[in-house]
């Protein structure tokens, strides 16, 4: 756990290194309002909880998340230092678990800087703050299936870019699962319990039921099912790369 706690460290002080986290957080930030505020209706609708503003976030995490996650393996076998880093004494895994947490932790804190919107409700009116915690988890567990989809996928490239497309395709199709047009494609030749299995994958459908205050363990639990898979087929990746 030291070992993951050391590469946590290091990355975090990477990121505030460079202007790329205070880019990535005024993006975010401007992003989010723009979207809340305009795009949203949040005045126009007289209504007192923060509906507009979560429910832009799975297609802001479409684009910045991979932005965040395509550079944290391809730019080490870039740049060659990844080779240093897995000589050290330390596992593949920690080194996956410790740069995917430093990275979910400075998405968490871009997340966490939102806090003003959540006063402004509070302000306004009566909000439910429980179904304000719930969809703020909820975000921040689905920014981590976005993110461990993008670290994998990193590290099968050393080209930032093919790793930042690909990130962005695979997550779209998780998006899409759920969504009727999608699913009437597949109604015509699978059977219902099938269909029913490729819903179950969407992202929409999981974090809109945490959004709305419904924290089923099930949808908790598949965000978290989805970041162990990924970070696993990260690690498998890594070592096949290493053998070679």
């Amino acid at each position: 756990m030291n070992n993951v706690l050391v590469i946590l460290r290091r990355e975090l002080a990477a990121y505030f290194a460079t202007p790329v986290a205070y880019v990535f957080i005024v993006i975010y930030l401007l992003m989010s309002a723009s979207f809340t505020f305009y795009l949203g209706g949040f005045f126009e609708r007289e209504i007192a909880d923060l509906e507009p503003f979560f429910h832009f976030h799975p297609w802001l995490y479409l684009f910045l998340v991979p932005a965040i996650g395509m550079r944290l393996w391809a730019e080490e076998r870039k740049s060659g230092s990844i080779e240093l880093l897995l000589t050290l004494p330390i596992s593949t895994g920690q080194a996956v678990l410790g740069k995917f947490l430093a990275a979910w932790l400075f998405i968490g804190l871009a997340l966490a800087l939102t806090f003003p919107v959540w006063i402004t409700v509070n302000v306004l009116g009566e909000p439910d703050n429980g179904v304000i915690v719930a969809a703020y988890l909820g975000s921040w567990l689905m920014a981590g299936a976005f993110l461990a989809i993008s670290a994998c996928l990193s590290a099968a490239t050393r080209n930032q870019v093919i790793a930042f497309i690909l990130a962005v395709v695979v997550c779209f199709l998780f998006l899409l699962s759920g969504l009727p047009m999608v699913l009437d494609v597949f109604r015509g030749w699978l059977p219902q319990s099938m269909v029913d299995a490729i819903a179950g994958f969407s992202f929409l459908q999981r974090f809109g039921a945490l959004s709305r205050g419904v924290i089923d363990l099930r949808d908790v639990f598949y965000f978290l099912l989805v970041i162990s898979i990924w970070l696993f087929a990260n690690r498998i990746v890594l070592e096949m790369k290493k053998a070679n």
